[in-house]
Formats: structure tokens, C-alpha cells, sequence
């Protein structure tokens, strides 16, 4: 009796916490500087997180380090869900690119919901050919001569390359730049043969005739872009190097606010105006629940640990 007494008693201080969170404004870290996709994401989120929970959702840029000034930021944070951590398959990456590092994904973190999750797209200089069957062609008949630009060492742009690399078994060199534009307009000059970037990202110049997008790094073909059709598809199986935006709490951040937060996520990426913008961005809503995210982030972790220890990836 007394046992059930107690249990009925924490089931209801659990739902009390929850309920009454926030007390304050949050703020929601984002490692990446405004206006890339990550920060988009984040600002479509944080506005339906304050409608949803009454409080207001402040998105702060802390740029740096390929986001692991923010990530460590919020790894040392009051356990409280005052503040939270906006990223990407960055965090999983980083465990594997970087020896040493502050904080661990999936010691110091509570996963809450995977937002939004966005394919990468294969796109080149037309000096590279028309398709991915003629740029590997090229890069099997000359070891080393061609390359690929990313948006900086441990981005999934540099791990898609490194993946791709692996599977259409060619010596091709990362080149690695401060951003997705300056990446990509390394591609359009000709100063390298090939990137990955999202739909987003690429649209404007593909439909241009600017660059040429060649496949996409996923298990589907793009709503945007359904002419393009998948790596697999194109002849290179297995790269699948989707980007996903996430959001996650300290580690010690009590389970009802976890899950008070997951359900207003989920909620916001099934909002049909937000899931409306997030299409248009070339994203689909995801809205899953804590523990699928945290499933999936020790997922990512082993991928990712993988593909840098066979591909020798360092952060360069």
C-alpha cells in the first residue's frame, strides 16, 4: 500500500514538473551562423515552441569549432530546459573527426525529437560530367585528380563526400571551405569538380544551369527535384548522408520536461504551415520521440565512427 502511495505520488510530481515548464524564456543554441539551414530550421521551430509551451524560444547563434563551442556549451547547462541545444548529424560526426572533445553525444545529452531531417544532394561542374557514372569513370581513370569542396572538416557535406568515396571505390580530395555558399562557388568556378549540399542550397544555381545536380544521397528522389534521381539509382549504392535537425537538453534534464518538449516538437513539425515551409526548404518534418532519437543517434555515432576510421577523415 505504502509503495503504491509513494509511486502515485512521484507519477504525479513528474506530470506537476512538466505542466509547469518553462518558467522563463529559453534559449535554443545553434552552432552555425544565420541564415544556413540549421538556423532556418531552428527559427521555424522556436516560434511554434513558445505558442505551444507559453514561453518564448530565443534562437542564439554560437558559431565555432564545426559547432562544438555550442554543443559544449550546453553539455555544461543547468539541467533545468532553460537551455537546450539546436544541431545536426554534426554532434555524431564529431565524436569520430575530433580526438578530443569536451563532452559526449551520448553521455551528456537527452535526445528530445528529430525535427526535420533534409537530404544531400550530389552536385559538379559540368567539367565533371553529366552523370555520377561519368565523374567516377573520371575519377578511376586519373587516381587523386579530382576533388570535392564540403562546408568545413565534420559537416555531413565532407562525410557524404568521404562515404561516396569509399563506395565508388576512387582516390578523390576533400577540399574544405568556411561555409555552404563559398563551397559551392568553389564548384561553380571550377576550382573543384563536385560537392554535397541539400536541395536549399543548390536549387537557385542548378536551375540555372550553374551547377549540374547529378544525385541525391538518400534513399528517395527529392519533391523539389524529382528528376534527379538517387545514388543508388545513379550506380553507387549505399550513401545515404541525410542531414537531420534536432534538439536536445543537458543529460540530466528531468524526463517530463524532455518529453513535454518532444511532443511540442512533434507537434510543430505536423503544424501544416511549418510543414509547409519546411518542404519548401527541401526538409521533411520528422516529430519523433526520445527515445527513437536517442536509438538513432547511437546509431549515427557507430556509422560515422566507421566511415572516418576506413576513410582516415581528420579535421583538417
Amino acid at each position: 500500500m505504502r509503495a503504491s502511495v509513494v509511486f502515485c505520488f512521484l507519477l504525479f510530481a513528474a506530470t506537476a514538473l512538466g505542466q509547469s515548464y518553462p518558467q522563463r524564456p529559453v534559449r535554443m543554441l545553434v552552432g552555425f551562423p544565420p541564415g544556413g539551414g540549421t538556423d532556418i530550421a531552428a527559427r521555424l521551430l522556436a516560434p511554434k515552441l513558445s505558442e505551444f509551451l507559453g514561453q518564448q524560444f530565443v534562437v542564439e547563434n554560437r558559431p565555432g569549432a564545426t559547432t562544438n563551442i555550442a554543443t559544449d556549451m550546453v553539455a555544461k547547462s543547468a539541467p533545468d530546459g532553460h537551455t537546450l541545444l539546436f544541431t545536426t548529424s554534426a554532434i555524431a560526426i564529431n565524436m569520430s573527426l575530433y580526438k578530443s572533445l569536451p563532452f559526449d553525444a551520448l553521455r551528456d545529452f537527452a535526445p528530445i525529437s528529430v525535427f526535420a531531417e533534409s537530404p544531400n544532394l550530389l552536385v559538379a561542374h559540368h567539367s565533371a560530367g553529366a552523370s555520377v557514372g561519368e565523374l567516377v569513370a573520371k575519377a578511376k581513370a586519373q587516381p587523386g585528380s579530382l576533388n570535392y569542396s564540403s562546408a568545413g572538416s565534420g559537416t555531413t557535406q565532407h562525410l557524404a563526400g568521404e562515404v561516396f568515396k569509399l563506395r565508388s571505390g576512387t582516390q578523390i580530395l576533400h577540399v574544405p571551405y568556411k561555409g555552404t555558399a563559398a563551397s559551392l562557388t568553389a564548384v561553380i568556378a571550377g576550382e573543384v569538380h563536385f560537392s554535397f549540399a541539400n536541395v536549399p542550397a543548390i536549387l537557385g544555381h542548378v536551375k540555372s544551369g550553374r551547377l549540374r545536380a547529378l544525385a541525391v544521397a538518400g534513399p528517395r528522389r527529392s519533391d523539389l527535384m524529382p528528376e534527379v534521381p538517387t545514388m543508388k539509382e545513379a550506380g553507387v549504392d549505399g550513401v545515404e548522408v541525410p542531414v537531420w535537425y534536432a534538439l536536445l537538453a543537458p543529460a540530466a534534464t528531468p524526463r517530463p520536461i524532455v518529453a513535454t518538449l518532444a511532443e511540442a516538437t512533434a507537434r510543430a513539425a505536423r503544424s501544416p504551415d511549418t510543414k509547409q515551409r519546411l518542404v519548401e526548404q527541401g526538409a521533411d518534418p520528422v516529430g519523433n520521440s526520445p527515445d527513437e532519437f536517442a536509438r538513432l543517434l547511437r546509431e549515427e555515432v557507430a556509422k560515422y565512427a566507421e566511415v572516418v576510421r576506413i576513410s582516415g577523415a581528420k579535421a583538417d
